[in-house]
């Protein structure tokens, strides 16, 4: 039996997600929050690709002794992720149309307090999760709509509230990580 321990999402991880929920967004064009889905994008860049590779003088950190290979890797992994992505986009536009109006403004006004905890931001994804999964046909990949339908909510509500972008980005992001991560990773490694 080939049983692995995790001990829950590492940097790579986040990294991965933020990718793939960034590309997943980034490949709906006429969405209402394109000027700050730019902006999320700049910020995490430096983020997700820089911060863990900078030293303090600002050079490069060289640690590898195939530093070469490992960013080929890393470069390589990062479009396996966006093709992932576009193709979970292209799936995604299919299921839109499940999530009610309702459902959506309902979310977006619980996410515009500011006062709401980061768990209970989950919390209400996962309440909303939970609804839309009632609707899908029992023969469905669970795990694959369940993260279709998170990101299609992410979405839905940036398009509501295309200032609740950053807050619903990174909770989405969370809430991948800490539901549906051995999914995402084995998307990625089936691409790669």
């Amino acid at each position: 039996m080939d049983l692995k321990v995790s001990n829950g999402p590492g940097p790579g991880d986040e990294r991965t997600t933020s990718l793939l929920l960034l590309g997943f967004l980034q490949s709906c064009p006429h969405s209402c929050f394109q000027r700050e889905l730019e902006a999320l994008g700049h910020e995490l860049s430096g983020h997700l690709f820089h911060d863990d590779e900078l030293q303090t003088d600002g050079n490069r950190c060289s640690h590898f002794p195939l530093a070469a290979e490992a960013e080929t890797d890393s470069e390589r992994q990062e479009e396996a992720v966006r093709e992932v992505a576009r193709q979970l986009a292209q799936i995604g536009d299919r299921l839109e149309g499940s999530i009610r109006p309702g459902m959506v403004a309902g979310l977006a006004s619980r996410f515009s307090v500011r006062s709401l905890s980061e768990e209970d931001r989950r919390q209400c994804l996962a309440a909303a999760l939970e609804q839309l999964m009632q609707t899908c046909p029992p023969d469905v990949d669970h795990e694959k709509t369940q993260l279709l339908l998170t990101m299609l909510l992410a979405k839905k509500i940036a398009d509501h509230s295309p200032a609740l972008l950053r807050d619903v980005f990174h909770t989405t992001v969370t809430f991948i990580n800490q539901n549906l991560l051995a999914y995402v990773r084995n998307l990625v490694r089936n691409m790669d």
